[in-house]
Parts: structure tokens; sequence; C-alpha cells
């Protein structure tokens, strides 16, 4: 094909590269051979789809997991153009995360951690909807749920997992309400894990499947399960969440975890277990209060579904039919029918492959799947580098014997796709219009960046017969998973109210030292300790010299009392590591030692005026 273009491999990947792989794929499935002039024209319409103009704002926000920064990234969608980025479980100098005390008390004991790996974003919902109230992220690195505000797009509660390590796969109650976070512990650990066995082929050796209380961020139960768990994801009755669940060996090296040919989908059924925990039927574990029961294979509390082999993506349908399940060492995903689940958890049926109604072979790698909300799926297919469309009805039609070509398209992507996102798929919303494939390798997409080379998340037009790529991006340290709202589901505040609880701690502790922080700008000294209060209001901060002594702890509290929005303050103490964002009406505050005697400068580090520059003050540390 490209002989007959006249292009080379190089110029077909370079400036057209967002178009050329669709255009790949649709000669693949009988296209006419491209020309220069219907080249040009895909080029401009693939353009077209993505530009979003001068001051015009995009139809969606996009929420991607930061990876290995332990971030959230926030993108427009068409435009794939990064808006912001909320800090997590990392330490942000430009915002002051993990330094000030408001993040800090967020943080809890995990604040000694500065590290994190940031897998599944997804949005809080109402009657199988978003109601743009809340996102919840896992970090994997350090057994830890964070939920970030959406009204103020700031992580405001992280909760520690206990008794498990590594949370892997995350989702959310979708009805009636999201009164629960699930999230599925990986690992298999020995209980106790204080040393005294190391060996995890014991019945006292398992992972668990974990609901966190949504609204309090607390533990509400963990189920004992067999097993490494993997992906999950909820129904839409309320009543069920099903999860991959690999490493039914429970073995510790590669060729143990992939003896089986099979291993299986569990699925809890979550009334039963509320059930068994409101009639005490439940034990904790060491010192955590947590409610724990045990839902391992034979259990009337969950259901082992046979599936192959090593199940990786666990998606439901957004009409609320099916759970699907990836096969990743297999080239099929397993179609399972919620409506037969009821029957399963009654043993009506002798073998529970029975509610399995369809197994695509799609093809090599299959991982994760999205839905357009027309009745049609799409996989990600790790080792062929490609996206399966296919049709549900029609696969479910095939398995029972029917002679239909259910798979509609395969599109190539860049390289090895792991998650992929539809718009709204994971709601009852589903609109089919844009699919973002995540990449995990790029190679040669983009300027060579020596040895570590950025990933690549792809944007596709789904809205026709066709899927279309659109757009090529660039990205860093494995965003691994993302999601989608409409911008209409958002609702974001211009500036801070004072009474909001993000800075209540620093509040109270200004009410016991008789401050109004709006107004005060005081030096109070507490022995050792020396708390700094000013208000900040560009160009100028309410003090521009406080003095302490060497070894003092001094706590810098801040309030912006500007009412403009976008004219935010820092402050940044030179060479005490201590910086940290002020937005109109907010609080901050940051803690740290003068531990050099002399002058310190500091100033506002966010460009709020003409006369930024001279938003400064001082610091006068005396010799101990």
């Amino acid at each position: 094909m490209l002989e007959k273009t006249g292009l080379s491999r190089r110029g077909f990947l370079g400036a057209s590269a967002m178009t050329g792989a669709a255009l790949v794929g649709a000669t693949a499935l009988g296209s006419a051979v491209m020309t220069r002039e219907s080249w040009a024209a895909a080029v401009e319409d693939a353009q077209s789809k993505i530009h979003v103009g001068p001051g015009e704002l995009d139809d969606y926000y996009g929420f991607w997991s930061g990876g290995h920064q332990g971030e959230v990234r926030v993108m427009g969608i068409p435009s794939m153009r990064e808006l912001m980025r909320i800090p997590v479980f990392n330490v942000d100098s430009a915002t002051g995360w993990g330094l000030t005390n408001e993040s800090q008390h967020i943080l809890g004991d995990s604040a000694k951690f500065q590290n994190g790996d940031c897998h599944h974003p997804h949005l809080s919902m109402k009657d199988g909807r978003y109601d743009g109230k809340y996102l919840f992220i896992n970090d994997k690195a350090n057994t830890r749920i964070a939920r970030i505000r959406l009204d103020v797009m700031k992580c405001d509660k992280i909760l520690t997992v206990p008794n498990v390590q590594a949370v892997h796969g995350l989702r959310l109650q979708k009805v009636p309400y999201t009164k629960y976070v699930f999230a599925n512990a990986e690992f298999i650990i020995p209980h106790p894990n204080d040393g005294s066995t190391f060996k995890i082929d014991s019945p006292d050796s398992y992972t668990m499947f974990n609901a966190i209380d949504a609204e309090k961020m607390e533990m509400a139960f963990q189920v004992i399960v067999d097993g490494n768990l993997d992906n999950t994801d909820a129904d839409y009755t309320g009543k069920y969440v099903a999860s991959t669940c690999y490493n039914s060996e429970k073995a510790i090296d590669l060729g143990g975890m992939m003896r089986n040919e099979r291993d299986w989908v569990v699925v809890f059924n979550i009334e039963r277990i509320e059930a068994d925990i409101k009639a005490g039927k439940f034990i904790t574990l060491g010192d955590s209060k947590v409610p724990v029961v045990d839902g391992r294979e034979g259990s009337q509390l969950t259901r082992y579904i046979p599936v192959p082999k090593n199940p990786h993506g666990c998606n439901s349908s957004p009409d609320g039919k099916y759970f699907i399940a990836a096969g990743k060492l297999s080239p099929t995903c397993s179609i399972i029918a919620i409506d037969k689940l009821d029957d399963l958890f009654d043993d009506k049926f002798k073998d529970p492959r029975e509610v399995i109604v369809g197994e695509p072979e799609l093809g090599l790698g299959p991982l994760h799947t999205t839905f357009d909300g027309r009745g049609n799926a799409y996989t990600t297919l790790f080792i062929d580098s490609q996206v399966a469309k296919w049709n549900i009805d029609e696969a479910v039609r095939a398995y029972k014997g029917e002679k239909l070509n259910y798979i509609k398209q395969k599109l190539d992507v860049h390289y090895q796709p792991g998650h992929n996102h539809a718009s709204l798929c994971e709601t009852r919303d589903a609109d089919g219009k844009w699919l973002v494939v995540l990449s995990k390798f790029s190679k040669d997409r983009f300027l060579p960046t020596g040895p570590l080379h950025p990933e690549n998340d792809q944007l596709i037009d789904i809205s026709g017969d066709e899927m279309k790529l659109v757009h090529d991006g660039p990205t860093f340290a494995e965003p691994h998973d993302c999601t989608m709202i409409r911008r209409d589901q958002v609702r974001t505040q211009k500036i801070w109210s004072r009474d909001d609880p993000f800075f209540a701690p620093t509040v109270e502790r200004a009410k016991k030292d008789g401050i109004k922080l709006e107004a005060d700008n005081k030096v109070i000294r507490d022995g050792n300790k020396v708390r700094v209060y000013m208000t900040s209001m560009a160009p100028a901060y309410g003090l521009t010299e406080f003095t302490v002594k060497q070894g003092n702890e001094v706590t810098v509290t801040i309030t912006n009392i500007d009412q403009i929005e976008d004219v935010s303050h820092g402050f940044v103490m030179v060479n005490h590591g201590v910086s940290m964002e002020i937005s109109p009406q907010q609080t901050s505050s940051i803690t740290f030692i003068a531990d050099k005697p002399g002058v310190h400068w500091y100033y506002c580090s966010w460009f709020c005026h003409a006369l930024h520059m001279e938003m400064v003050g001082r610091m006068l540390v005396e010799p101990a």
C-alpha cells in the first residue's frame, strides 16, 4: 500500500500518524488503496474532529491515572489537552501537596511514603449515572485508596486498606448510588503476616476482596478468596460484583502461575455478605476491627466461574446484561449473563459455566473491554497491538451455533494496548463517541528520548461504523487507566468557600490562637514553636518580616483574601524545602525548622500580578 501512495514508512508514521493506523485497519478489511488526495482528506477530517478552537471548551473531562507519578491527570476530550494535575500519592512542590499540614493531615500515617502507583480512576454514580461528586483511585504500591472531590479537584481522603497487600482492581457500586468502593487486593500473604511462616499454600494464606464506605472513607468489610484477585466491576442492580482471579495454583513463580488452563471469575453476592455481617457472622484479624467473611470456593457468599486463562479485565456492559472477562493468555473473552446469577447462587446449575453465554475468539492477548452503548464491545489485544470491535449479541448467538462474523473491525494501535475506555461507557449513558486506548509502548511514534520511551495515548472516533484513529499523544510513567465524564456533569467552584472542610484543622488551630484568618497578621510564640499568621492579596503578604530563633519549629499559615478566580498565590521559603499554593479564599499552612541563622527570603511562587516579583518577605533567624 505504501508503495502505491508514494509514502515512506517514516513519512507514514510522521505528521499523519494520527490517521495512519486507522487507514491500515481499513485496508486490512478490504477498503480500496488510498490515493494521495483521499489520504489528505482523511488527515484533514481527523484533525477537524479533535480541534477545539481558542476559547472553546472540550466536551468531556478525562481523568487519567498518573501511574508511577502517584497523581491524577485531568485532560480535555477530544483535544487531548492536559488541563491540570491532581497530586494524590506523590509530593508536589507546585501545590505543596505532601508538604503542607492540610495535605499531611489527609495522607495520615501514609505520609511517610513518597511514591505511589495509581491504576484505576473511577467516578461516583447515582442510579447508574455519574453524579459529578467524587473520583476514586487506588495506589497499588502502598495499598491505599484515595477520594478526590470534583468541585475543587483536590484529594480529600486517603485510606490504607488493612490486612492485605497491593490494591489493584477498583470499581464502584453503580446503584442505587456509590455506597461502596470495591477494591481487589492482589497478593496472597500469610495471616498473621509476622514472619512466623513464609508459605502461601496453607489455609491461613490468602488475599481479600475489599469494600470501602464511599462517604466515610472507612472499611466496610473484607472477603477472603482463593487465588490472586485482578480487576473488578459491579452490576446495575447493586447486588453483584465480579472479579477476575488468576494464580488459582497459589504459586510464587511464573511457570506455576500459568499451570492451570482455567482460573476463574469470582462473583460476590453483596446482599448475602451484608446479611452475614449484620448477623455477626464474621471474624476480625489482628488489630483491625474490619468484619472479615470467608468467600473461598464453597461459600454461599461467592460463586467461582471457571474461565480461561489468567483472566485480566472485567467489565459490565451498559445495558446491565453481562460481565465480560478477558482471557489474557487465551484469545477469548467470557460473557457472563448477569440474569443467570440468581439461579447460580440458588444452586440450580450443576456447572457454574452455565452462566457463560458466549466466548468469542478475538485475538492474542485480550486485556480490557469497553462499550459504545449500541451493542458493540471493544477489546484491546495486547500481543496483536489491536483493538477488536465486536457485537455482543452476535457473539452470544454464535456461541449457540449460528454462523456469524461477530468481529466488525480490527484497528492497529501503537503499541501493546492495555486499558481502553469509551465515553460514558461505565454508565447507562454510554454514548459511543470516543474511545481512548492507552498503549504501553510508543517505539517510533515520537521524537527519541533515550532509553526510556514515552507511552502512547490514542484517541479513536467510534461514532460511525468504522473506528478511526484521530490522535496520538505521548505520556509519561505509565498512566494505567482513564475515565471520561461530560463537562456538564462536573460542577467546579471558581474560588474556595471559607467554611470548606479541606482546611478545617487549620481553622481550628487558629481559633485556639484567637486568630481571625481573613484579617489578622500575627506571630504567636509557644515555647520552641512559632505560628506565623498572615493574609495575602496581590501583590503583597500581610507580613513582610518576622523573627524567630534558630531551631524554632515554624508554622506559616496564609489566607488568600483575593476574591477573583485565577489569582492564586504561593509561598516559598528559600533553602528550606518549603512551597505551597494558596488559591483565592483558601487557607494553607506549612511547618518547618528554622535551622540556619540569618536572613531568609520568602516569595510568591504563582504569578499573580504585574508586581508579582515584588511580593516577598523576610524571615530573620536569630542564632540559638
